[in-house]
């Protein structure tokens, strides 16, 4: 995958001036900036987000409960999207957490939840397994698991999967994500939740990540990606709010 790594430099190179380098230069520089954008461990390894999960229930009792809330559940790329900016008609929930796994959401999933029945539901998990050697059909079993939870527990939400997006620095795992796209994606109809294609809108015409819509550590979206991410959505929960008035209509 070295033309995407060459790719990626050069866009990066041309926003900020940098000398265009080598294939392999960019892969040093990549893990560089991984690295760096690394946040310190957890203080207690055995119970990781430990913190970031007690913030959730501490924003369950600070105030009255958020009622018919689109409910935002996942790692990094859903903790900093400025979910009440982006859809400031809605009621939302962000129970975001960076570096969190699927198996991490499925571990803390009691306490990930808001006190009230969520209207609707998004979902973005994944990437970070793949990232740390998950196989594609782990990562997919644990999607799957994690959205028939979420539609057991909410059988009138709606409930929408969002695609592993193609992260630059994470380009070479492209084929991986993929896979588990196509397995989710082959899922949506029989297990009840909508697979939303948040990836196709991040490529550039040559079909590699579009550097422009992310942030310098090619990991995570700048405002003009989430820009992108937010119009899916928001035009996803146009569609479903008719059949879900419905639905509880006829409740």
């Amino acid at each position: 995958m070295q033309t995407a790594n060459i790719a990626f430099a050069r866009s990066i190179a041309t926003r900020r001036s940098w000398a265009p380098i080598g294939g392999l230069g960019v892969l040093l520089f990549a893990c560089a900036l991984s690295a760096a954008a690394t946040p310190p461990p957890n203080a207690d390894p055995v119970f990781p987000f430990s913190r970031e999960v007690e913030a959730f229930a501490k924003a369950n009792v600070a105030g009255p409960p958020v009622r018919n809330a689109t409910l935002f559940l996942g790692s990094s790329s859903i903790r900093l999207w400025d979910i009440s900016g982006s859809f400031h008609d809605i009621g939302t929930v962000n129970r975001g957490f960076g570096g969190a796994t699927t198996a991490h959401v499925l571990h803390y999933y009691r306490r990930l939840l808001p006190p009230v029945a969520p209207r609707s539901i998004v979902v973005y998990v994944g990437e970070n397994d793949l990232a740390a050697g998950t196989a594609p059909e782990t990562v997919t079993r644990d999607i799957l698991a994690l959205l028939k939870k979420l539609r057991s527990d909410y059988p009138r939400a709606p409930i929408a999967f969002l695609s592993l997006k193609p992260s630059p620095i994470r380009w070479t795992l492209h084929p991986k994500m993929e896979q588990v796209n196509a397995a989710v994606a082959a899922r949506a109809r029989a297990d009840g939740f909508a697979y939303l294609d948040v990836g196709t809108v991040l490529l550039a015409p040559d079909g590699l990540p579009d550097a422009s819509l992310f942030r310098p550590d090619g990991l995570h979206m700048n405002a003009r990606g989430y820009q992108r991410w937010t119009g899916l959505v928001d035009a996803w929960l146009d569609r479903v709010a008719p059949a879900q008035a419905k639905a509880e209509s006829a409740s």
